[in-house]
C-alpha cells in the first residue's frame, strides 16, 4: 500500500476512523534520564500501535499503521511482528506484501527485520523461484550487503530444489567476474561447493576439489594481494585434509619479489599460473602460506618460518607487526618444549 507523501497524512489523532481507540504513551507516568526525541509523526503513530497492541486489534487499518511505522523507523522489530500477525489472521495477499517488501528491501538493504519479514512470508507461499532473481537486483545495490548475502543461502538451503541450486555456480563467477576481491561471493561459493551438504553428490569430490583449486589459482594469479581469494585456497584445502607444502610450487613465486620482465620462466607449469606482470611482490598472504608450510614441517624449518615471519614484522606488513613476533614467540616455546 502506497502512503501519501508524508506531510500531506494528518496525525492519527486528528483522524475520526482512529477515534474509538486509546493510545498509549511510551512514557506513561515514567520519567526517563536520557528520553528519546521522536517526531511528533513518530509518536503519533507508535501511541497508536500500542493502543491496537493493547486491543489486540487485527485489521486492515493496522497494516496501513504498521505501515507508516515501518517506514519512519524500519528497525521496528514490533511492528513487523505484529504486521506479520495480523497479515496472516486477515490472510492477505501475500503476493503483495513482497512487493511492499521489493521496494523497502532495496531502501534499507541493511535492516535485518526487513529480510526476517521477507523469509516469514516465502515460507507462507512456498514459491522460492523469483527470489533469486530479487536477490541478484539487490545486490547491484550492494554487493557485499552481508543481510542480502544471508537470505540467498537461506533460500538455497531451505527450499533445497534442484532448479534453485542449478545456476549457482554460475551466477557466483559472473559476481567474482564483477569484483574478484568481493569476500561475500567467495564465502558464498564456499557455502555452494562445500558447506551446503547437497550439491554436487554425483560429482567425484577430488575432481571438485580439483576444480576450485584451479579456479582460485587462476584468480590469485590475476589480483595476487587479494586476501579473499588466498582465505578461499586455505578453505579448500583444509576441507579436503590437503597439507599446505602441496601448494609449495604455486604459492612460492608470489612470496618473492618481482623477478625483471624479460625473464621468461623456464618452464611453463599450467597447475601453477604465475603473478601477473603488473603484480605486487611479494605477496603477503603468500609469505605467510610460505611460513606456515615451513612451521608444519617442523624441525629446521622453523629456522625459515621465523626469517619469514620478520620479513613481515619488518618490512612487508607492519601494521601487523606485533602479530608476527607473537608467531614467531610461540614458535620458539614449541621448539623448546619439543626438545626438553
Amino acid at each position: 500500500m502506497d502512503l501519501p507523501a508524508e506531510e500531506e497524512q494528518p496525525l492519527y489523532s486528528q483522524r475520526p476512523e482512529w477515534a474509538d481507540v486509546v493510545p498509549l504513551e511510551q512514557y506513561e507516568s515514567v520519567a526517563p534520564l536520557a528520553p528519546i526525541f521522536y517526531t511528533d509523526e513518530y509518536r503519533d503513530a507508535t501511541n497508536y500501535f500500542r493502543g491496537i497492541v493493547k486491543s489486540d486489534e487485527m485489521s486492515p487499518r493496522v497494516l496501513e499503521l504498521t505501515e507508516n511505522i515501518i517506514r519512519q523507523n524500519p528497525g521496528h522489530y514490533s511492528a513487523w511482528q505484529y504486521r506479520y500477525k495480523t497479515l496472516m489472521a486477515l490472510k492477505s495477499p501475500l503476493d503483495d506484501e513482497l512487493q511492499l517488501m521489493d521496494e523497502l528491501a532495496i531502501k534499507h538493504l541493511k535492516t535485518y527485520q526487513v529480510w526476517h519479514h521477507r523469509r516469514l512470508l516465502v515460507q507462507q507461499t512456498r514459491n522460492p523461484g523469483p527470489e533469486l532473481e530479487f536477490i541478484a537486483n539487490s545486490l547491484q545495490v550492494d554487493t557485499k550487503n552481508y543481510h542480502t548475502w544471508s537470505y540467498r543461502q537461506w533460500i538455497l538451503a531451505y527450499f533445497n530444489d534442484d532448479a534453485l541450486w542449478s545456476h549457482e555456480l554460475d551466477f557466483v563467477e559472473k559476481m567474482l567476474e564483477s569484483d574478484v576481491r568481493n569476500n561475500s561471493a567467495w564465502h558464498h561459493r564456499f557455502f555452494v561447493v562445500f558447506q551446503s551438504g547437497v550439491r554436487n553428490g554425483d560429482e567425484d569430490r577430488d575432481a571438485v576439489v580439483r576444480r576450485e583449486l584451479a579456479f582460485v589459482k587462476e584468480r590469485i594469479a590475476i589480483a595476487p594481494n587479494n586476501a579473499s581469494a588466498w582465505n578461499y585456497l586455505r578453505g579448500v584445502l583444509d576441507h579436503a585434509k590437503m597439507p599446505y607444502c602441496e601448494l609449495q610450487a604455486f604459492v612460492l613465486p608470489y612470496s618473492l619479489p618481482q623477478p625483471p620482465l624479460d625473464t621468461p620462466p623456464e618452464v611453463v607449469d599450467l597447475e601453477s599460473p604465475l603473478p601477473s606482470k603488473d603484480a605486487q611482490l611479494p605477496c603477503v598472504a603468500a609469505v605467510e602460506f610460505m611460513a606456515d608450510i615451513h612451521e608444519a614441517a617442523g624441525g629446521g624449518d622453523l629456522v625459515k618460518a621465523t626469517e619469514l615471519w620478520k620479513s613481515l614484522a619488518n618490512e612487508h606488513d607492519t601494521i601487523r607487526k606485533r602479530y608476527w613476533e607473537f608467531r614467531i614467540a610461540e614458535s620458539l616455546k614449541t621448539k623448546s618444549a619439543g626438545d626438553g
